[in-house]
């Protein structure tokens, strides 16, 4: 066959393919439908002819299978033919059933030494019960089949040899079988299939609504860090600027300009976290891109600190260098989370000393800071958590860590670890 061949059998194949398609639509919809149709064609395939010749003979055969079989009347062919067909209106719902009904007609039409083309409804209704019956009924049907086959090889014995019988009627009984399994198994397959792309649809579903849940988290977590920490330094430093207006104007102007420093920074990281969430309408250029705050930034949120009053004495051990920038990034929001409630809890005329240290396969943050001047500044209870705490909770755990926060003597710290080791990292 050529390629011109195979390309001209196209169309035809699509047609085919659909004309399948609506078919078994139309069988899974009304198969009350499929059924009848069923019935009619073997009425009009087999049981017509032998209305039409008015006898249920040996028809045109040899005269030897002619003399082996008895004439019956229309009227009795008539009742065996219903008692095969009609039973396979029911095949569908009660296969067994069917099976046995026709099985019984079948039985006691060669007992009556006759042959009807409608025997055909036999292996039909064996189709069926493969098809669409239990599995466990196959075993006795096959048996009951046997038994079947088994007479009609003795009544056409004096024309065909038994085992010749046998090896034609237990091949196609076999077929019948084979075809009927092969059917649902492949029905059961593309089952399987479906209900398989449903699950994947739905896992694929919730997976997505998980990852949206992950991102709006990790958003609010930022913000919070970017807002709170800012927000606080811009109110210490008004307070103060405030303040030094009417004793010191020169210090309430560097006050002024500290303020708008530390807003255009909040401005700046809003920006870029922000900017990641809108859909690009067109093409972004690099600059508009900055990189994630590290260890190396620390320095530059200690001196903003220092400005709002806060004393900070700022120490670090180990190989900090060689942290990777998700782990700085950790590192970063948890220190500007812990300063921004010192400097909120504890006031600007506090102390605080933070040490990062790296041990190992261990990181430890520590932030503790000297309390309040006056005891109306104190935090409240120690079981009270803000959303602060949470979010380092929840940014050390990616790490194996944990995290601590309560008092200590007249001060707050807070105690940070995280297991660096590759098995526990989340870089």
């Amino acid at each position: 066959m050529t390629t011109e061949d195979l390309c001209g059998m196209g169309p035809l194949v699509a047609r085919l393919g659909r004309g399948g398609e609506w078919l078994r639509h139309a069988d899974r919809t009304r198969p009350w439908v499929s059924d009848t149709v069923v019935v009619v064609l073997v009425f009009l395939v087999c049981c017509l002819p032998d209305l039409l010749q008015g006898g249920a003979g040996g028809g045109d055969g040899p005269r030897r299978l002619r003399v082996a079989f008895i004439q019956l009347p229309t009227v009795g062919i008539l009742a065996l033919q219903a008692g095969l067909v009609l039973p396979l209106l029911w095949r569908r719902r009660s296969p067994a059933a069917a099976f046995g009904a026709v099985t019984a007609v079948f039985v006691l039409q060669w007992c009556l030494g006759a042959a009807l083309r409608a025997d055909v409804a036999l292996f039909v209704a064996l189709y069926s019960l493969a098809l669409h019956g239990r599995l466990r009924q196959l075993p006795w049907a096959c048996a009951v089949m046997a038994g079947a086959v088994g007479l009609v090889a003795v009544r056409v014995s004096p024309a065909v040899s038994v085992w010749d019988a046998l090896f034609f009627l237990l091949s196609t009984a076999t077929a019948a079988l084979a075809l009927g399994l092969m059917i649902r198994i492949r029905r059961a397959q593309l089952a399987g299939l479906r209900d398989r792309a449903a699950r994947l649809e739905i896992e694929r579903d919730q997976r997505g609504r998980l990852a949206v849940a992950a991102e709006r988290t990790r958003v609010a977590r930022e913000m919070h860090d970017i807002v709170g920490h800012n927000l606080s330094v811009i109110v210490t430093l008004a307070d103060a600027g405030a303040y030094a207006t009417t004793v010191a104007p020169e210090r309430g102007r560097e006050a002024l300009h500290l303020i708008g420093d530390t807003g255009r920074q909040a401005l700046g990281e809003l920006r870029r976290l922000l900017g990641v969430l809108r859909e690009a309408d067109g093409p972004r250029t690099e600059p508009e891109l900055s990189p994630q705050p590290g260890l190396a930034d620390i320095d530059a949120l200690c001196e903003g600190v220092r400005a709002a009053g806060l004393d900070v004495i700022y120490r670090t051990g180990g190989d900090v260098d060689a942290l990777d920038s998700g782990v700085q990034l950790t590192v970063y929001r948890i220190v500007q989370e812990a300063l921004t409630n010192t400097l909120k809890h504890a006031g600007a005329d506090s102390r605080a000393n933070l040490a990062i240290v790296v041990e190992n396969t261990r990181l430890t943050i520590t932030v503790q800071d000297s309390g309040p001047a006056a005891p109306a500044g104190r935090r409240g209870p120690a079981n009270e958590e803000g959303h602060g705490l949470v979010g380092m909770r929840e940014r050390v755990a990616l790490y194996s860590g944990h995290v601590s926060a309560g008092p200590a003597g007249a001060g707050w710290t807070v105690r940070a670890a995280l297991d660096l080791a590759p098995q526990g990292g989340a870089g």
